[in-house]
Order: structure tokens, then C-alpha cells, then sequence
């Protein structure tokens, strides 16, 4: 029942994924949200694996020192690899969780020089820290709150002098008197001059403007006045007047005016005492950054003067009552039954009970990745899974707790220079960026280096001939219209293995076409088709390219002008010329872009023959745009008999046989 209730600050194990370690947290809040259920405000705390390889290599140089300056006993390379699964990062990051994912508590102290980093593997659920881990700036630094137990922060006491020895020491060099109790005043004396500084202190106030706005009535001065700062420099002056009343009382009034003290609770504004107030709210009492983020222009010193004397006021009782309201109203504890759900990873052969060796799918004889045990009372699935890692029982709770493996493995990063990670089906996005060639420069500059190869992907002869046959099913049209559809291969293949037809016994002889050599085909061609130029009929009209203002209609890169507008006029697709009121969308002047002489393309011209031209005029309007969409395709064209005075030697003498128009 204890085991169950979680309070406020301990350290607990959080589970956000059924196949990663716990998350470590430290429990800041419970509140109950508006449906019922418990969130926990907890404090974040990071492994080794969750940050960068840089900052590892950090962790292990600071490990070195700290070894070194506390003398620990010399470690065996397992014992290394475990110790740095116990040791974490805090951070100043909060983030709520639903309570019911808190898997179990554990410990984690601030590391000290007289721990022994031994005795934390003998425990179980037993961390530590020393450096705090910022995931914004991605930045490790010492803790401030370091304890300093140690021989180097002993004080060194002498050795005790004899009864007859006389101390020859200089007491000056040692220490300055401040105040003689053996002095000739009386009680009462000192009383009465110590009234009289308060009454020149108030009197001070009164003559210094920024002191009459801060303090504008008799009873804030006299308050202000009445302050601890007053009462020290009283007692000084007569400590520094060898306890003459006479001359004290005329230091505390010199020439200038009344001498005025003010401390720091006087010094500070409102408006910075509200920043102080907001700062400690964040961080508590680390001064050091309440001055870095809050208070820049003040000294540490400052800070902590005014932090002591804000305690002595009412402001401070009144949000500690606050305070003591709010945690009243919160809650105190939360109980969490045990959580006995099956784990998604654990190895189970198909009917049968949980807790059975080997797996559906998984090699039988294989071993845990970690002790290499053969036998288990339950097996998990562990890393990627084509490696089909498994782990025992021991090492899978092993894993869950302290984010890594018993032993050193190839998958957790034992070929890595003893840098300590996950597997790689477990590496966070550092580690993954940190092992990437492309976040190194050498290692960006040898893979530039290399030239890039080419691949080609080539599909089976049964693929080919699945797409031909099984075109309802495959539906190549629609298909290339939605590429991000999967299409069921395997579905396809396997009708296509049943609408062929068997294959013969005897396979099929194939007649060999013989083909004639491409010197020969060059020169039927050139008899056949001549290409023969036209000469000018006019001298060239030059091209002015600067010319911008002028409308391009329907012009593209190579500035060709649209078919409605090739005779000068712009024509509707109706043919019936637009009115003078009427704007045509194709009269807006298109921008036409530039292109350098490097990147142009090589000008390519077709020239259709005359034989070409005539062909196309026995074609009808619908077989010209079925020849275009299908330009692969044979066009066949019925041809009127020629007349006898006429001989068409390029033209075949069969109606029936295919045309191939070349444009």
C-alpha cells in the first residue's frame, strides 16, 4: 500500500512508451483536472541517452575529474558501462503527466566527494547528478546547489598553544574590533544616543527629495529610519570616538547635513522589488540566476542583503499565507494501483499463455542481447525488428529502469568509442544527428567528395505483362492519377497468373527480321524526303527583345504567339471578331521571362515535307488529335486512286499499309 502512494517530491519512473526506458521525474504538484483525473507537475531529468555526443563527451570528461579528485577505487569496464546508466542530468523543465502512468519510485542525490560511485550499483533504483542539462541552449553546467563535503573545504585549525606559551600572533591582521562591552558609557547612555540617531536618520530623510517621495509621511521616515542600518552606524561612531559622546555627536551631524543610511531594502524601487518577487517565484533562491535574468544591475551581494531583509516584512508573511492556502488546497499524496497490463513487446507463441519461450516469427535457439542467457520465464522483443533482438525477463526490467543493457553490445554502441546510447530502433534525435556523416565537417567533405551513382529500378517480366493483362483491375489512368494510393501487387500478380493461358511444351520459334544497316536507312531517307530551304521573301524584321511594353499574346519561353492571334488580330474561338467595348483576357501583356544563353536550350525545327502535307489533308479533324495524343501508334490513311497521268513513287502502292507521319 505504501509502495502505491505517491507525495510531492519523489522521484518516479514514467512511462510514455511500451518499448523505451522510463522517464525519471520528480513530482512538483498534484491537481485533480475538471473530469477527475490526477495530472502531476514534475521536474524533468535526462540520461546519457537523451543527449548529444558532444555533451557526452563532456559528461565523461567531468567523470574523470571528479574521479580523480575523490580517489574512487578503480572500476572494471562493465562496472563503467552500468555506472553510467545511473547517472542523470536535472533540468529546469516541467511538463504534467496523467498520474497513472507513474510505474514506481526511485532515488536520485546529488553527487558528493565522499560517495562512493560503487555503492550505487549495489542498489536498486539508485541514481545521481552533478551537472544540470538546459535542453533549450542544449548546454551542461555545474550544479549551484553543490553541497562542498570534503577534506578541501575543512578549515585548517592550528594546533592548541600551551599553558605557558603566549600567542604572538597580530591580532590586527586577524580581526577588527567593532564594539568594546568594556567601554565607560552606561546602558543608559548608549540608549540615549542611539535615539539620537534615529532622530537625525528621520531628519535626514526629511531634507533628501528622493527619500520625501519614497517616504512622504513622518511615520515611513521615522520607520525607515528606525532600521538596522541606523543602529550600526550609531554604534560605529562611538566605537571610532573611543565612546566620547561629545565628539560622536557632532560626526553624526557634520558640516554637509545630517549624515543619511539607507539600506538595501530602501535602495531598491517598487518596480524591482516586484521583479525579485516574480524571480524567486521562478527559481527559488538561486541568486545567481535571479540576478542574470531578472536583476542585471544589481551586484550578488545586493541581491542577497535585500532577500534577508524582505523576509522581515509584511509582504513576505502575506504570500507565505498564500502559499500555505494554495498546497492546503492541493492534493498532498495520490495512490496508484500496481500496473498489471500485459507489455505489447513480450514473446508469445500463438495459443499459448503468457510467459512461454520462443515466438511466432522469431528464430527459436536465439539468446538475450544482454547476459546471453538461452532461457527465460518470459522473452521481449528488443531493438529493430528485422534484428529480431530479444531480451529476458531480468534484462527487459533492466532496460525499462536504466535506459540501456547489462553488457555492451554492437546495437547499443560499443563500436562507437565507449559512448553510451540506446539501440538504434531507440536512439533519440541527438544521438541519431551525432552518428549522421552530415553533422560532421570531415565527414560532410568526404561524402561531396564522392560522385553520386545512378540505380535503376526494373520490373520483372511478369510485371510488365500483369499490366497489360490485368489493365481493369490495375487501372493505370486512375492510378497515375493518385500516385499516394497503394496498389495490391501481390492481388494483380495473381490474376495475371490466371488469365494467361498455359505455356506450350514447345516454345515458340521466334523469325528473325533482318534489318539494314543505319548508313543505308540515312540514305533512303535523304531520297525519299530531301529537305529543301525556302528562300526569304522579304528582308528579316529584326527582333527588339527590350521591347516590354508591346502585348505578348499567348506567348511562351520560345515566344510563340497562340493560333487566335496568328494573323495580327485577336480572334474568339467562334471566329467572329471582339467588339471595340469587349476585352479579350488574352490582351494583358505577359511577362516574359529571361533566359541566359547558357541555359537555353538548342533550338530544334521539324519541316514537314510536301508528300507530309498532302498526307495530312485526307486525315479527318478527329484522327489528327487521336495521332497526337497517341503518337506512338501507326496511322493508316485511305487514299483515293491516283489518276494515270500522275506516278506517286514515295507512296506505297496498298491502301492498307501504315503511314508513319513524322512532324
Amino acid at each position: 500500500m505504501a509502495a502505491n502512494m505517491y507525495r510531492v517530491g519523489d522521484y518516479v519512473y514514467f512511462e510514455n512508451s511500451s518499448s523505451n526506458p522510463y522517464l525519471i521525474r520528480r513530482i512538483e504538484e498534484l491537481n485533480k483536472t475538471a473530469n477527475g483525473n490526477v495530472e502531476a507537475k514534475v521536474v524533468c531529468l535526462f540520461r546519457r541517452r537523451d543527449i548529444s555526443g558532444n555533451l557526452n563527451t563532456l559528461a565523461d570528461s567531468n567523470a574523470r575529474e571528479f574521479e580523480e579528485e575523490s580517489k574512487q577505487p578503480v572500476l572494471g569496464e562493465q562496472q563503467k558501462h552500468q555506472l553510467k546508466h545511473r547517472e542523470l542530468f536535472l533540468s529546469r523543465q516541467f511538463e504534467s503527466l496523467p498520474a497513472t502512468h507513474i510505474r514506481g519510485k526511485c532515488n536520485v542525490t546529488l553527487l558528493n566527494e565522499t560517495d562512493v560511485l560503487a555503492g550505487y550499483l549495489d542498489k536498486e533504483d539508485c541514481f545521481f547528478y552533478s551537472l544540470v542539462f538546459d535542453p533549450v541552449q542544449k548546454t551542461l553546467l555545474a550544479d549551484q546547489g553543490e553541497i562542498r563535503v570534503g577534506s578541501k573545504y575543512q578549515a585548517e585549525i592550528p594546533d592548541k598553544l600551551a599553558e605557558v606559551e603566549s600567542d604572538t600572533r597580530v591580532q590586527e591582521k586577524l580581526e577588527t574590533k567593532v564594539w568594546d562591552p568594556n567601554n565607560q558609557l552606561k546602558d543608559p547612555q548608549i540608549d540615549q544616543f542611539l535615539v539620537v540617531a534615529r532622530a537625525v536618520g528621520t531628519f535626514a530623510r526629511a531634507l533628501d527629495c528622493s527619500s520625501s517621495i519614497r517616504q512622504p509621511s513622518l511615520h515611513m521616515s521615522a520607520a525607515a529610519a528606525s532600521r538596522d542600518i541606523t543602529l550600526f552606524h550609531a554604534m560605529d561612531t562611538l566605537q571610532k570616538n573611543s565612546y566620547d559622546l561629545a565628539k560622536a555627536m557632532s560626526n553624526l551631524v557634520p558640516q554637509g547635513g545630517p549624515v543619511l543610511c539607507r539600506d538595501e531594502m530602501e535602495e531598491w524601487s517598487a518596480s524591482e522589488a516586484m521583479l525579485f518577487e516574480e524571480a524567486l517565484e521562478k527559481y527559488g533562491k538561486d541568486f545567481n540566476d535571479i540576478r542574470q535574468d531578472f536583476l542585471p544591475w544589481k551586484s550578488l551581494a545586493s541581491v542577497v542583503q535585500f532577500y534577508y531583509m524582505w523576509k522581515t516584512t509584511d509582504r513576505y508573511i502575506q504570500q507565505k499565507r498564500l502559499k500555505a492556502a494554495e498546497a492546503d488546497s492541493k492534493l498532498k499524496q495520490v495512490y496508484i494501483p500496481t500496473y498489471t497490463k500485459p507489455n505489447p513487446n513480450q514473446i508469445m507463441v500463438p495459443g499459448s499463455k503468457p510467459g512461454m519461450n520462443g515466438a511466432a516469427g522469431f528464430q527459436k535457439g536465439l539468446s538475450c542481447e544482454s547476459c546471453h542467457t538461452a532461457q527465460s520465464p518470459q522473452w521481449y522483443a528488443w531493438g529493430p525488428p528485422n534484428m529480431q533482438c530479444r531480451l529476458c525477463a531480468s534484462c527487459w526490467i533492466y532496460w525499462k529502469k536504466y535506459g540501456g543493457l547489462k553488457t555492451p553490445t554492437q546495437l547499443e554502441g560499443a563500436a562507437r568509442s565507449g559512448s553510451e546510447s540506446g539501440p538504434r530502433g531507440h536512439m533519440t534525435r541527438q544521438e541519431v544527428q551525432g552518428l549522421s556523416p552530415f553533422t560532421r565537417n570531415e565527414g560532410r567533405a568526404k561524402l561531396l567528395a564522392k560522385n553520386r551513382q545512378t540505380f535503376i529500378l526494373r520490373t520483372t517480366k511478369l510485371t510488365r505483362v500483369a499490366r497489360r493483362v490485368c489493365e481493369d483491375i490495375l487501372q493505370p489512368r486512375r492510378a497515375a492519377r493518385r500516385p499516394y494510393a497503394s496498389i495490391n501487387a501481390n492481388a494483380v500478380k495473381a490474376e495475371c497468373m490466371i488469365r494467361l493461358p498455359k505455356a506450350p511444351k514447345t516454345p515458340a520459334k521466334s523469325k528473325v527480321v533482318p534489318r539494314q544497316s543505319l548508313a543505308n536507312i540515312v540514305k533512303d531517307l535523304a531520297v525519299s524526303a530531301p529537305l529543301k530551304l525556302k528562300a526569304s521573301r522579304g528582308p528579316p524584321t529584326p527582333i527588339n527583345r527590350n521591347q516590354a511594353s508591346q502585348p505578348r499574346v499567348g506567348q511562351s519561353l520560345l515566344g510563340k504567339r497562340g493560333f487566335d492571334s496568328a494573323s495580327g488580330m485577336p480572334f474568339p474561338a467562334n471566329g467572329r471578331p471582339y467588339s471595340s467595348g469587349m476585352r479579350t483576357t488574352s490582351q494583358s501583356v505577359i511577362k516574359r521571362q529571361k533566359v541566359s544563353q547558357g541555359e537555353a536550350p538548342n533550338p530544334v525545327v521539324f519541316v514537314a515535307t510536301k508528300d507530309t502535307r498532302a498526307l495530312r489533308k485526307h486525315l479527318t479533324q478527329s484522327e489528327m488529335r487521336r495521332a497526337a495524343r497517341k503518337p506512338h501508334l501507326l496511322v493508316r490513311i485511305k487514299l483515293p486512286p491516283p489518276p494515270r497521268s500522275l506516278a506517286m513513287p514515295l507512296l506505297p502502292s496498298s491502301t492498307s499499309e501504315p503511314i508513319v507521319l513524322e512532324d
